[in-house]
């Protein structure tokens, strides 16, 4: 595994989740990565590999954009071409990470998709 870095374009909510996977031990992700074919969307974390893809839901009680309009209608389009395209899409709010329920969630999903990678 490559050295763990910090990055500095990632919310606090997403450095908190990459660091608890970091310390957990799972598989690096790579982080705004644009995996549906013809769009410009990118999800906070994927796992090419085993079509893992995370989104972090932030900014849901201040009517920021995944609670707006168009930003939650972006937000269906994105989730339902990652499903048809064969991602399992996990979406996150910030408590979440917090809780460590995030983590759990990341870590089962390996396990269901049977990864060498996966969590012990």
């Amino acid at each position: 595994m490559t050295a763990f870095v910090r990055a500095a374009t990632l919310s606090e909510p997403e450095e908190e989740l990459a660091w608890q996977m970091h310390v957990a031990g799972v598989p690096e992700p790579e982080r705004q990565y644009r995996g549906i074919k013809g769009r410009r969307f990118a999800f906070d974390f994927a796992w090419p590999a085993e079509q893992i893809c995370l989104e972090v839901m932030g900014g849901i009680w201040a009517g920021m954009k995944h609670t707006r309009g168009q930003g939650y209608t972006d937000d269906c389009v994105k989730a339902n071409l990652a499903v048809l395209q064969g991602w399992l899409y996990l979406r996150v709010v910030p408590d979440q990470i917090a809780s460590g329920q995030a983590l759990l969630w990341v870590e089962e999903a390996f396990r269901v998709r049977g990864s060498r990678g996966a969590v012990a």
